[in-house]
């Protein structure tokens, strides 16, 4: 192809490279020139024009992208007319989108000529959405390049291929632990019902089971036999291990597990098997969730009838970081204002300062120095002020004066309990409406646990992770639950309504599938100070200054 400048009586036939305005008449790029349109630019006083001419061995754009995306044909798969060198195949049915990535990529280096653009493998389309453009970037490409690239699109099979969702019956085991609350499960089989139901499947009656191997099993077998042709299991608790309870359901049932664990954030947690020649899914925890997840990627190819395996769930981890995809396909300049999303859940923290300290005798407790002098709520304070969590808002109630000054110069912010005599209840209430909105999740910690260290503090925030159903993290030593604790800001409501000299322990129970245990090395994280007598028993804390 030449390419350049041609005077007017050259340019006869000749492709124009940019849009001219002659007269009242606009000549688009692309136009192939005419006589009278090299009249009316000379009556415009357009002496020559920049242009391109084929020559021989060359094809035109329209037919050249026409001639690769015949060899892309394929099933359920249409392409658009040519225009400006460009041709799209669009999806006629919804499926998922397979492409031979490592062919893809010989194709688009056979000359800069041609070039063809895909979605992601795996991609999930919908009937309509445009699956890939084949383009000639300029005006023509050589017909050598253009027969390569049609052997290398038909070579080995479709290089890309739409598989449609095949409806079918699917099956959904539920475990629950005592008081686990029934609106849990209803929260979870609605939102599989919809996820199945938008693959064009259809959710068999889901059991609901103890959570123990053989109920597991039985409930399997029971929706196998009802004709569920892939089967599901949503565990009360995260499944940590492939002979963790409902992975050995699977087996107890008959069946095998082929593969534990995906590299697919939120979804890590996925436990593949079979029982049969039908696929078994242990769901991870943040399924429970609407939001995109590793788990949409495996039950997509299963209903598409691709195959998922060990190797194929290995090979997920390119593009497998999904936590802030909601911000990825937007426009740039809403990009930029949806930078703050980004960042990390802001999590605040709330100190409770505010009792009486009764059972100290007449000391406060909260003010009792360590062998450096630092009174122990400071202690407390200074590990959290170590710790990733803004704001620290530290409740105070009695002796309020006496904590402030304790706690002059740190950055916190302190918010006072006129109702603390009401007990633990009412301060935590004050220091969750102190954190008002700008905290996704609360950790609450005691003032009196001086030995929580900011190492402790920053491994419950790093567990956090209520996308994976780790919304609760609490701390364990010797099989018993400790402070401080990380609330997701799901259940600020409940805690808010508690009342009474008691804090939120309760709700752990209450909500046994949201919580993630951090187990520790010491016992620091049960260990307060309410007496004079467990004052005396830490000398290496409290005894006399070096």
């Amino acid at each position: 192809m030449i390419f350049g400048r041609f005077p007017l009586a050259e340019a006869g036939g000749a492709i124009l490279a940019h849009t001219l305005k002659a007269g009242d008449r606009t000549l688009k790029k692309g136009r192939a020139l005419g006589p009278d349109d090299l009249t009316a630019l000379a009556a415009a006083g357009i002496a020559e024009v920049v242009a391109a001419r084929l020559e021989p061995g060359d094809l035109g754009e329209d037919e050249a992208a026409t001639r690769i995306a015949e060899a892309f044909a394929t099933p359920h798969v249409r392409a658009t007319r040519a225009a400006t060198g460009r041709v799209n195949l669009i999806a006629e049915t919804a499926g998922v989108l397979a492409v031979d990535v490592a062919r893809l990529d010989r194709l688009n280096r056979i000359d800069e000529a041609v070039t063809v653009a895909t979605l992601p493998p795996f991609a999930q389309v919908a009937a309509g959405e445009m699956l890939a453009t084949i383009k000639i970037i300029p005006f023509a490409a050589p017909a050598t390049a253009v027969d390569r690239a049609v052997a290398s699109a038909r070579e080995g099979g479709p290089l890309l291929s739409l598989h449609p969702f095949m409806p079918r019956p699917v099956g959904l085991v539920l475990t629950r632990l005592p008081g686990m609350k029934e609106s849990i499960l209803d929260g979870t089989e609605a939102v599989t019902r919809a996820r199945v139901s938008a693959l064009g499947a259809t959710l068999l009656p889901p059991r609901r089971v103890g959570h123990t191997e053989a109920e597991v099993a039985a409930g399997l077998r029971a929706l196998a036999s009802e004709g569920a042709r892939i089967l599901l299991v949503s565990g009360a608790s995260a499944v940590v291990d492939r002979r963790d309870v409902c992975p050995a359901g699977i087996v107890a049932a008959g069946g095998r597990i082929e593969h534990f664990g995906m590299p697919v954030d939120p979804g890590n947690l996925l436990c593949l098997g079979r029982i049969g020649d039908i696929p078994a899914v242990v769901l991870p925890g943040c399924a429970r969730s609407p939001k995109l997840n590793g788990f949409d990627w495996v039950l997509q190819r299963l209903m598409a009838d691709l195959p998922v395996g060990r190797e194929e769930i290995m090979a997920m981890g390119a593009g497998g970081l999904l936590k802030e995809i909601e911000t990825r396909p937007l426009p740039r300049a809403q990009a930029a204002e949806a930078e703050p999303r980004r960042q990390r859940r802001r999590i605040g923290a709330i100190v409770l300062a505010a009792g009486r300290s009764s059972r100290m005798g007449p000391r406060n407790k909260l003010l009792i120095p360590d062998r450096s002098g630092v009174p122990m709520v400071a202690r407390v304070v200074d590990a959290v002020l170590a710790s990733p969590a803004r704001p620290v808002v530290v409740v105070t109630g009695h002796a309020s004066e006496e904590v402030r000054a304790a706690l002059a110069g740190r950055a916190v912010r302190f918010a006072h309990n006129t109702e603390h005599a009401q007990g633990l209840s009412s301060s935590l209430r004050t220091g969750l409406d102190a954190l008002g909105e700008e905290a996704d999740a609360a950790l609450v910690c005691l003032g009196d646990m001086p030995l929580v260290g900011s190492d402790l503090i920053g491994r419950l925030i790093a567990a956090y992770d209520p996308d994976e159903g780790r919304a609760i993290v609490v701390p364990t030593f010797g099989g018993r639950h400790g402070n401080p604790v990380l609330w997701d800001r799901r259940f600020f409501a409940e805690m808010r309504a508690i009342t009474g000299d008691v804090g939120a322990r309760h709700l752990i129970g209450a909500h046994a599938e949201a919580v993630h245990e951090v187990p520790v090395e010491d016992d620091s994280a049960i260990r307060d100070f309410d007496t004079p007598e467990q004052v005396e028993a830490a000398p290496e804390l409290f005894g006399d200054r070096p």
